[in-house]
């Protein structure tokens, strides 16, 4: 494949972003998290696996809806009834891979691209070499509980009080509430600041992040809510890495738990990690993930 930037239509007639970077027979496919977020940490990652000795090429792209793909009306219901749905991103990641002619291929998501594979390597693991969960649990009333602990741990009870009153009433615009988040954020979400995710001002994808989730990482109520996945791990039969930050908003309990369902997977952590751990600590992220890759490729990945 030619590296560089290629904007590919989809059969439904929307354009889609992709850019691919690297050299090598390895193939690696990378989704993004948000819903409504963008390729931006991936930018880095064939510098990053060459950096650890591995020569990867790897395609990243911005789903329907986020920076530079094409952002449907989705105030029109029929739009939004259509597109604003899991089988559309699951099926929209396929048509991605065929139409740029990928196969026996690893496939990595991250937050919700995590979601994303998970639910790929159920329905199209027969395209899948590999298949790498990074910091997306399978059912999301643990998500849930582990957002509202980590309140606990950085905000007083006044701010936690103030916020759920924020959220009863629907008061997201609320600056000291948005304070509040921003806190959060720091500790849990980029905790390597100044943030080289952070824009200038909004550049499109949150009517798909309201949707699926909501105003912020720190609260569920979008589609999200009733994502519950624990019963189909036992379906994904391709070798499985899943990573997590140690310091972020997923549980590692979880983790845990997804490690022993999925037949062949091995569960890393990332140290100082957040949920974008792979900008936190890149060394520590990106040497298990080449590990993980080389050891697929040599055969002596052994899941734990």
């Amino acid at each position: 494949m030619k590296t560089g930037t290629k904007i590919i239509t989809l059969d439904n007639g929307y354009h889609l972003w992709t850019n691919t970077q690297g050299k090598g027979d390895i193939h690696l496919l990378a989704l993004h998290g948000g819903p409504g977020g963008n390729h931006e940490y991936w930018e880095d990652t064939a510098a990053q696996l060459q950096k650890q000795g591995l020569n990867v090429q790897v395609t990243m792209y911005d789903q329907l809806g986020s920076l530079y793909s094409d952002q449907p009306d989705y105030s029109d219901p029929a739009i939004a009834s259509k597109y604003l749905t899991y089988d559309y991103f699951l099926d929209e990641v396929d048509e991605v891979r065929e139409k740029l002619g990928l196969d026996n291929f690893y496939l990595i998501g991250q937050s919700w691209g995590g979601l994303l594979v998970q639910e790929y390597a159920v329905k199209y693991g027969q395209h899948l070499k590999g298949a790498i969960i990074s910091s997306m649990v399978d059912d999301i009333d643990d998500y849930v509980k582990a957002v509202n602990r980590r309140r606990q741990e950085v905000l007083p009870q006044t701010e936690i009080d103030f916020m759920h009153e924020c959220e009863q009433n629907n008061d997201y615009g609320n600056a000291r509430y948005q304070e509040d988040v921003n806190i959060l954020n720091i500790n849990f979400v980029d905790r390597k600041q100044p943030s080289k995710l952070y824009h200038l001002k909004d550049i499109g994808g949150s009517a798909v992040y309201q949707a699926f989730q909501g105003d912020n990482e720190f609260v569920i109520t979008g589609k999200l809510k009733d994502w519950h996945f624990r019963n189909q791990l036992k379906n994904i039969k391709v070798p499985t890495l899943l990573t997590f930050g140690e310091n972020e908003t997923m549980p590692i309990a979880t983790a845990q738990i997804m490690q022993k369902e999925i037949p062949n997977s091995r569960l890393v952590t990332t140290p100082n990690g957040g949920h974008h751990h792979m900008v936190d600590n890149p060394d520590v992220y990106y040497r298990h993930l080449a590990d993980f890759i080389s050891q697929v490729e040599n055969g002596t990945f052994k899941g734990e």
